[in-house]
């Protein structure tokens, strides 16, 4: 057999600032055929597990592109273009194929193309036929389109948010595929749209225990797969919103109903899964006031894994102002900033200005003396067992704030992210991180207590307000209900 994969990955903010381009591919991941590394990114994990299959199993493995981009603004046409058809030529290339598995994320929008992922796996069918099997993983923050449904045969996403679980999403793509390959079974794909956009951490009731029954029926063979499409809301796409997906074998009346069964449950949820936010003043005041620390507040909308530049200063300025002591605020992106400290070198005091660089609504820049406290080259964090490079760093120190400046845009994934830069965590009495959600896995492990802060700013995080243009389809909460105003 012969089975080919790639990778090709970011997640866009359509009302981002911010643009994208091959640039934000090559300096987040980018690995040409053959080179991917032991262990994957968020959306690669099909790398790995395809290799260890291919050691006990007889099959050629041919490997294309993986590549991965920070999540940020509108891709640039070209860019696009670049990417897609390299990935299909080394498809063509490859012929013939018994499989094609694609480590996806689902949320991509290129100025011209709406449905990146749609459009790619469309092409890549036309390219191997009706035979051939087409495997692929999706970030549950995503668009799910007809096309897509369409053109694979299996679908997995990844079902936690925090996606602790994106390698066990890749293993369990490929498992598929093989049995699929093997004639054990013929998966057929079934989805039913939920009808809402909200945020659905699943940290936390009522998502816990929606996870934790998908992931019962799969265990007793009720079905081969079943995953929950959370939706991207700041990404204007017709096809924005929750979906079920579940794939059967050979059943798609069984895929139809259980898919409609949880997607009425997951409606039910609407407006009930979000933690508690506290605006910044609240949730820094109480941080400070905690018996005992580190309290980590997550300025939730300030998250470059949303697709914004994360420079915002407002939760920074918020801190100022109340004159906090013993806080390490991780990560404030200013290239420019992270070069003057490098040139200033440490120990140096000098007159900085920093963040508020790319939004008129994400703060004023930060005009402060400031110590510089450590610098260092090609600084990175981990993200379960993938690697998060954060580009070169400083951390400076104003007041009873340290301030870690990084150069490659990233959203906090792990404590590391402090400790690899020198920083004693264990001393600090607040963290504040720039996180919607996946902060939590690790660092719900050394933290006191988590606070979750909402702080308006470039993200569109009220879809009753986001000026979407290309949304046909009624979703709550924009509608309160979006069914009936359907069958209408």
């Amino acid at each position: 057999m012969r089975i080919f994969c790639a990778s090709l990955a970011t997640e866009t903010n359509t009302f981002s600032p911010l643009r994208t381009d091959f640039s934000d591919f090559k300096q987040s991941f980018y690995a040409a055929p053959g080179a991917h590394p032991e262990t994957p990114t968020l959306c690669s994990g099909v790398f790995p597990a395809l290799r260890r299959a291919s050691q006990d199993l007889d099959f050629d493995l041919i490997e294309g592109t993986a590549t991965w981009a920070e999540p940020g603004g509108l891709l640039n046409a070209g860019t696009w273009v670049y990417l897609r058809d390299e990935i299909l030529e080394q498809v063509r290339e490859a012929l013939p194929l018994d499989a094609v598995v694609l480590g996806l994320h689902g949320a991509m929008i290129a100025d011209g193309c709406t449905d990146c992922e749609g459009a790619l796996l469309e092409a890549v069918r036309g390219i191997v036929g009706p035979e051939t099997i087409i495997g692929v993983t999706f970030d549950p923050h995503s668009h799910l389109s007809q096309k897509r449904v369409d053109n694979a045969d299996i679908i997995t996403v990844f079902k936690e948010f925090p996606h602790t679980d994106f390698a066990e999403t890749g293993e369990a793509c490929v498992a598929l595929v093989l049995r699929a390959l093997r004639g054990e079974i013929k998966p057929v794909v079934s989805a039913y749209d939920v009808r809402m956009i909200d945020i659905l951490p699943t940290s936390q009731a009522p998502m816990r225990g929606f996870v934790d029954r998908m992931k019962a029926l799969e265990e007793d063979g009720t079905v081969l797969s079943v995953s929950a499409i959370h939706g991207f809301m700041a990404g204007d796409s017709p096809d924005l919103g929750a979906k079920i997906v579940v794939v059967t074998d050979n059943d798609r009346s069984k895929g139809t109903e259980i898919a409609t069964r949880l997607g009425e449950e997951l409606f039910s949820f609407r407006g009930q899964t979000k933690p508690q936010f506290l605006t910044a003043s609240v949730a820094l005041a109480k941080a400070a006031r905690a018996d005992k620390g580190p309290v980590v507040v997550a300025d939730v909308w300030d998250n470059p894994g949303g697709g914004v530049a994360g420079d915002s200063t407002l939760m920074l300025r918020e801190a100022m102002a109340q004159d906090l002591q013993s806080v390490a605020f991780g990560t404030i992106w200013d290239p420019m900033a992270v070069r003057l400290c490098h040139a200033a070198g440490e120990g140096a005091r000098l007159n900085l200005r920093f963040g508020g660089k790319t939004s008129s609504t994400a703060g004023d820049p930060v005009d402060a003396i400031v110590t510089v406290l450590k610098n260092q080259r090609d600084a990175v964090q981990s993200f379960g067992t993938s690697i998060v490079p954060l580009g070169d760093c400083s951390v400076i120190r104003l007041g009873g704030i340290d301030v870690v400046l990084n150069s490659n845009r990233s959203q906090a994934f792990s404590p590391d992210l402090f400790t690899n830069l020198g920083i004693d965590i264990t001393a600090k009495k607040v963290l504040v991180v720039k996180s919607t959600n996946h902060f939590y896995g690790a660092f719900s492990k050394i933290a006191a207590e988590v606070l979750y802060a909402s702080v308006d700013g470039p993200y569109p995080n009220d879809p009753k307000t986001t000026p979407y243009t290309r949304l046909t389809r009624p979703l709550w909460p924009i509608v309160s209900n979006p069914f009936e105003m359907a069958l209408a």
